[in-house]
């Protein structure tokens, strides 16, 4: 697995310098090395000593054979995050400082209350299929798919970003948690990574055909409104290998691809994952 990080190491070091640009100076001269965006939303790849221990949040993180090791940090996640290295007796706090994103915000006045009031049974199903899709994420497996480049799952429009969010009448709704990509029903969609299927449902109420994809590490991918699905729960697929078809089913307005990234329960943007892999094209 360390020989697909090999080819992008000289590059990923630049990224790494840029990246500490919006960070504060100290964390130049960490045992951390950093691959990824330094701000909210990110999926990032740290890199230590092998026999280190890297701490979050009290947490020990999972670190591979080669040092590597993976983070999230959410849409509004505190700008400034602490962690620690611990080799042997020896511990040092690394201290980040993430970049603020501003996200695409619309206010819409004069909707019809019913419109946005949603009927309490479309509720307590919504809430059932949403425990579902939760238990779907708690895979932890040591899969290491997520240090291949991605590639993109679908050709088409962005349609609907990261982070932005809709107040109707004064009231904010969820804030969207995907990257949407507008296409013909029946467009193909690709694994961006390998890896194994642990949900594959045809009709969930908001999110319609959805699929989940353990990629290892805690790291996961959803696909959304999708009109057909091409794989079942526990199949391991390979990166490109179809897995579904754009539709509009759910609570879509039309046929896209509404597909996002997880770091355990953190919610993050799948439009930065190319800079994880600079030299990756699709």
């Amino acid at each position: 697995m360390l020989n697909r990080l090999k080819p992008m190491v000289s590059v990923l070091s630049i990224l790494s310098i840029a990246c500490a640009s919006v960070a504060s100076a100290a964390q130049q001269d960490t045992p951390i090395t950093w691959y990824g965006e330094l701000t909210q939303g990110a999926l990032l790849i740290g890199q230590v000593e092998p026999d280190s221990q890297v701490v979050y949040q009290g947490e020990s993180l999972d670190i591979t054979d080669d040092g590597y090791f993976v983070i999230g940090f959410g849409r509004d996640a505190a700008l400034n995050q602490t962690l620690e290295v611990r080799d042997g007796s020896e511990k040092t706090p690394i201290n980040l400082t993430l970049s603020k994103r501003e996200y695409k915000i619309d206010r819409v006045e004069g909707v019809p209350q019913k419109t946005v009031t949603p009927d309490p049974e479309q509720v307590k199903r919504a809430k059932a299929e949403a425990a579902k899709v939760w238990r779907a994420r708690q895979t932890d497996s040591k899969r290491m798919d997520f240090m291949t480049p991605v590639r993109k799952p679908a050709e088409g429009r962005i349609s609907g970003v990261y982070g932005s969010q809709r107040f109707y009448n004064g009231e904010p709704r969820r804030p969207h948690y995907g990257e949407d990509i507008a296409a013909p029903t029946g467009t193909p969609v690709y694994a961006p990574w390998s890896g194994v299927v642990t949900l594959a449902e045809p009709d969930l109420f908001y999110s319609g055909g959805t699929l989940i994809i353990d990629h290892g590490y805690r790291v996961n991918t959803t696909y959304l409104h999708l009109s057909k699905l091409s794989v079942e729960v526990g199949d391991t697929i390979q990166q490109g290998e179809k897995i579904g078809e754009i539709g509009a089913s759910g609570r879509a307005t039309g046929p896209h691809l509404d597909w996002r990234v997880n770091w355990g329960n953190e919610r993050l943007d799948p439009a930065l994952l190319p800079q994880l892999y600079p030299l990756a094209t699709n």
